[in-house]
């Protein structure tokens, strides 16, 4: 007679909870305290997610047609021939695309001597911003000088007050600078000096650097850190956001300005880029002006798609990031 062994029995899983047919999960709710025209219920279902989505999908595409459709009526009305750019309705798009109109803008407007002139405006405005308005609104938030928020609350105050109205009081400033009785008409600091004047730019740094920990600072006074030291290694890295919304408004502001220039500017050789399209606009094609436009707004189209992440991160971001 064998032996009697043991035997384990066999192991059986753990039964498998299914979901019935049909049955759909349980939409998590929204959290308290919040309000929505549709229920998450109704968000979840089929209809729900086909509706959602095609009012966002049709809100962006409308959005972005009504931003970019003025840039494409500008770049293809340049392709157009001048019998065609002046018909009435307009052509939406060329019957032929055609550079010749950009050719002409350039070799015949002399665009060329007009971007360099911008250029060195603009580039000059703004390094004597980051210089000056950086060095003023560290002054006014760090080392707090005696009557520092009287001096800010008067450098607000001309916010308040219209450019068109300062633009005589400027220009005979300019013309006649006070204490050094200089004429700075028809030379690059007639353009660097006002656009460095800026209470907007000094706000938006000073309201950044407030929110740099002082204990940050304090402990590289300990180091034995001075001032300048501190702003150079220690306030500066942690501020680039800020500097680069700073450099974007102080380079498209010179950019695009016409008013100033034009008074302050009279030498045709030293005309912005503005300027001077507006001077050759009595003896140009429409279709050229329009090329001549084009090229204008490029440089400044190009520089806001390089930094346009430092706009919100500037004005949002704090001091430390951890």
């Amino acid at each position: 007679m064998p032996p009697l062994t043991a035997t384990r029995p066999p192991a059986t899983s753990a039964p498998v909870q299914r979901r019935a047919p049909g049955r759909r999960r349980r939409p998590k709710p929204f959290p308290a305290g919040q309000r929505t025209i549709l229920s998450p219920h109704q968000l979840d279902s089929p209809w729900g997610r086909r509706i959602y989505w095609l009012v966002l999908v049709s809100t962006v595409l409308l959005f972005t047609a009504v931003f970019v459709f003025p840039l494409y009526w500008m770049v293809t009305g340049a392709m157009k021939s001048g019998e065609e750019f002046a018909r009435i309705p307009p052509t939406y798009i060329p019957s032929s695309f055609s550079l010749d109109g950009y050719r002409q803008a350039w070799t015949l407007m002399n665009l060329d001597r007009f971007l360099l002139n911008t250029v060195q405006y603009a580039a000059g405005a703004w390094a004597f911003t980051l210089a000056f308005d950086v060095a003023a609104a560290y002054a006014l938030s760090k080392l707090r000088p005696m009557f520092g928020n009287v001096i800010l609350l008067g450098m607000l105050a001309t916010l308040m007050i219209p450019p068109t109205v300062i633009l005589l009081p400027a220009y005979l400033t300019v013309k006649d600078v006070p204490i050094v009785r200089l004429d700075l008409l028809n030379t690059p600091w007639a353009i660097w000096l006002p656009a460095v004047a800026n209470g907007f730019n000094i706000f938006l740094l000073k309201r950044f650097f407030d929110s740099i920990p002082s204990a940050l600072l304090e402990a590289a006074q300990v180091d034995g850190a001075s001032p300048l030291r501190i702003l150079w290694s220690i306030v500066l890295p942690v501020s680039r956001p800020i500097l680069g919304v700073v450099s974007i408004f102080t380079v498209v502001n010179v950019w695009r300005d016409f008013a100033w220039p034009l008074l302050v500017l009279q030498d045709p050789e030293k005309m912005t880029i503005s300027v001077g399209i507006a001077s050759l606009r009595a003896n140009m094609p429409q279709t050229t002006m329009t090329a001549a436009l084009v090229i204008a707004s490029i440089p400044t189209i190009v520089v806001f798609f390089l930094f346009q992440r430092h706009i919100m991160a500037g004005l949002t971001a704090g001091g430390l990031k951890g």
